[in-house]
């Protein structure tokens, strides 16, 4: 760890002690055994559905596209499931994680058995909501959609005339031999550019998320194979994977039949760090928008900011106790998690709290210890691009890096950010 305080003086912030781990080297997460054997849980618990996640994404904005009822967009084709994972397998050009390109076993092992482990076809499971719940990944993309603001080049493509004119390409060649919807498109051809533009979101966190899910899978087998040894360890996996893959491609491609159709072709210049991951950590982790139906806000008295950028509603600042109610997407993704947590990670729950009767409470409040921990690896990895190196000889590039980390926390200091609260063990 690096100690900076014997070259600048001791910060005055309210998060004075969180701002020194980080000079140090360290995570906003306090580094104990104890959370660290948490978060590795929640990434390997997350990593799963996330499998299931990013193939959906990318088949629904490649396949499904425009589809007027997508009654079986969740009904994901073998193709997607078979799909090479490009950062996992063996005929990975870039391999994060050592395991299997295609769908997780875990995975394909619940899509066909379900929570009661009886092997139904596929409908009868979607029918019983025994199923991976999407609608949690399409939550967080519609998120990233609402708060554009927040990818400004990749918005601005999206409105652009080369944007429209391949758009108008794959509209034309998906309703071929349909009529009634190409009369459709002549008379409301916005309605329609609105509707790919949402797609190309989707392709755009799928992408984000085929990333995710070998890293978390990767990080749970070092953990297992004893490989980490304190959450600064599992922070810089994190920080590492994020320059390995920054300058991957983001793009939108549709196919309709054996045809491809680059809505967003590669050759845009659009990249995994700019244009996905840092607008889904602060459209995902700091804004999202209130949920409906846990709590009433006075608009009058400006309980809802007026501005999306005040907006603070993501799982940073998410109290977890009324978000845990039925249909609320972070409670879906927390029972999508409940079916694959490691044994370890159950044994804990049951000595905590009210076992399983609070399970998907416990859940997420480990879940919002490990996000707390992704975004101390996107502030070191913002630091180490923009700023200077945490050992640097001269104080000046040192109170630099100072000024940066204090920004950061500045941003949770409102009551509503759970920062304070996962520096004790107490937070369940």
């Amino acid at each position: 760890m690096v100690n900076t305080t014997t070259t600048i003086p001791l910060s005055t912030h309210p998060y004075a002690e969180v701002i020194h781990r980080l000079e140090a080297g360290g995570s906003m997460l306090p580094d104990t055994p104890e959370n660290l054997m948490q978060i590795i849980g929640i990434y390997k618990a997350y990593a799963v559905p996330m499998d299931f996640y990013w193939r959906d994404l990318l088949y629904i904005g490649e396949r499904v596209f425009l589809q007027p009822l997508p009654f079986f967009k969740y009904f994901i084709s073998q193709e997607y499931l078979d799909r090479q994972n490009t950062y996992a397998g063996d005929q990975s050009p870039l391999r994060i994680w050592r395991g299997v390109g295609e769908a997780h076993p875990e995975l394909l092992e619940f899509m066909a058995k379900g929570e009661g482990k009886r092997k139904w076809p596929r409908l009868f499971h979607h029918l019983g909501h025994d199923r991976v719940n999407m609608e949690f990944a399409e939550a967080c993309m519609r998120a990233m959609f609402w708060h554009e603001d927040l990818n400004p080049k990749f918005n601005e493509y999206l409105y652009s005339e080369p944007y429209k004119a391949a758009a108008d390409r794959a509209i034309k060649a998906y309703f071929r031999g349909n009529p009634a919807m190409l009369g459709l498109y002549k008379l409301f051809p916005d309605m329609f550019l609105e509707q790919v533009r949402q797609m190309s979101y989707y392709a755009n966190l799928g992408l984000f998320w085929e990333v995710m899910a070998p890293v978390f899978f990767e990080m749970s087998d070092i953990y297992d194979e004893g490989g980490f040894k304190g959450v600064p360890d599992a922070m810089n996996f994190l920080v590492n994977g994020i320059f390995a893959v920054a300058g991957r491609p983001i793009y939108h491609h549709v196919y309709v039949g054996d045809e491809c159709f680059e809505v967003i072709p590669k050759s845009a210049g659009f990249t995994w760090l700019y244009e996905a991951a840092l607008p889904y950590v602060e459209a995902v982790f700091y804004r999202t928008a209130p949920f409906r139906g846990t709590k009433s806000y006075d608009a009058q008295v400006h309980q809802v900011p007026d501005q999306q950028p005040e907006f603070h509603y993501g799982i940073l600042y998410a109290d977890v106790f009324p978000v845990g109610s039925a249909g609320i997407p972070p409670t879906l993704l927390m029972q999508d998690m409940l079916h694959f947590l490691p044994p370890y990670l159950q044994d804990y729950y049951q000595q905590h709290c009210r076992g399983e009767d609070d399970q998907l409470i416990q859940l997420g409040i480990t879940f919002q210890r490990s996000m707390y921990n992704v975004t101390s690896a996107v502030i070191q990895a913002l630091r180490a691009a923009l700023y200077y190196p945490l050992d640097d000889p001269n104080p000046k590039h040192l109170m630099a890096n100072r000024e940066f980390f204090e920004a950061q926390m500045d941003r949770l200091i409102r009551p509503e950010a759970r920062l304070r609260d996962i520096q004790t063990a107490n937070y369940r």
